[in-house]
């Protein structure tokens, strides 16, 4: 099986696009001390500062290298998870077809993970999915992503439809991202 090297100073993984084609059965939310608020105007250096928070663990960097109208642009329906305190703690992005959903982003702040809010996230995102007229529900992640993500979307009742690969520059070298996050992700220099 060959190699197939990247570009200097680049990362790679590996894309799975999942869809939901029938609306779940949702249980009752689990409970949780975090709470949802729509976010219909977000102030872009709240969203960035967000965006920075919830995914440079995962080297989420695509809205970072956006300019304020590019961003603008690109944004779906946005909502905020806050903590018990009201500190903004994750958040839910869709963006919205007549017949489709698709959730863009969904993550909580580290400190947050492994305590069993994912599945409330989780379930939350798709209440806000399916809403009348849906038919699908799509969701994209990769393998930088946290590793119970992908078990957690299949016990949700995603369906794994296709795979690609991407590259990048890695977000840590173009100063995009802090050089120490995503530790399980080697940095390594362009020679």
């Amino acid at each position: 099986m060959p190699l197939h090297p990247l570009p200097p100073g680049h990362v790679g993984a590996v894309v799975t696009a999942l869809t939901m084609t029938e609306r779940p059965r949702l249980d009752p939310l689990p409970a949780s001390e975090l709470r949802l608020e729509p976010w219909p105007d977000p102030d872009l250096d709240r969203y960035r500062a967000l965006f920075r928070r919830v995914g440079a663990r995962w080297l989420w960097y695509s809205r970072l290298v956006m300019s304020d109208a590019e961003l603008r642009a690109a944004l779906g329906e946005v909502h905020v998870v806050l903590d018990p305190q009201g500190a903004d703690a994750g958040m839910i992005e869709l963006d919205r077809a007549p017949d489709a959903c698709r959730i863009r982003f969904l993550g909580l702040a580290p400190e947050l993970t492994g305590r069993g809010h994912g599945r409330w996230l989780i379930e939350t995102a798709l209440g806000l999915a399916w809403r009348d007229g849906v038919e699908q529900v799509e969701l994209y992640t990769c393998s930088l992503d946290h590793p119970a993500a992908m078990p957690a979307y299949l016990r949700a009742g995603f369906a794994a439809v296709s795979r690609s690969f991407e590259s990048f520059p890695d977000p840590r070298l173009t100063g995009h991202l802090p050089r120490d996050c995503a530790p399980q992700v080697p940095l390594v220099e362009p020679s």
